[in-house]
């Protein structure tokens, strides 16, 4: 999961699931059902659509993006296009581990 806690509310950017457990790593452009893992499943993004949304914050203030990873005792059960309260639903007490980067971003001057 990929989400900007800076933004307005805390946006989502790209929920992916059912990573197969040995996916190492996940390719360049992972968010496209052609470069998607066999097994995987994109969850809508608050840009109302699956698939991956890129950083776009406003004015010149920086933002963080935080990727999220989550090992799960479970495949989930979701459809394909689930939301982020859908997954974060789904698991609740099947959290094995899990690991998180945050990376900063903010637009050049115009």
């Amino acid at each position: 999961m990929m989400h900007d806690p800076d933004a307005v509310f805390d946006f989502t950017h790209w929920i992916a699931f059912n990573i197969p457990p040995g996916e190492r790593p996940l390719a360049e452009g992972a968010s496209t059902q052609a470069a998607l893992p066999q097994g995987a499943s994109e969850g809508t993004n608050d840009f109302g659509r699956p698939g991956y949304g890129g950083p776009c914050p406003p004015g010149n203030r920086p933002h963080r993006y935080v990727f999220r990873l989550y090992a799960l005792d479970v495949r989930l059960a979701l459809p394909e296009g689930a939301n982020r309260k859908q997954l974060e639903s789904a698991m609740r007490g099947h959290v094995l581990a899990e690991g998180e980067i945050t990376g900063s971003y903010r637009r050049s001057s115009q």
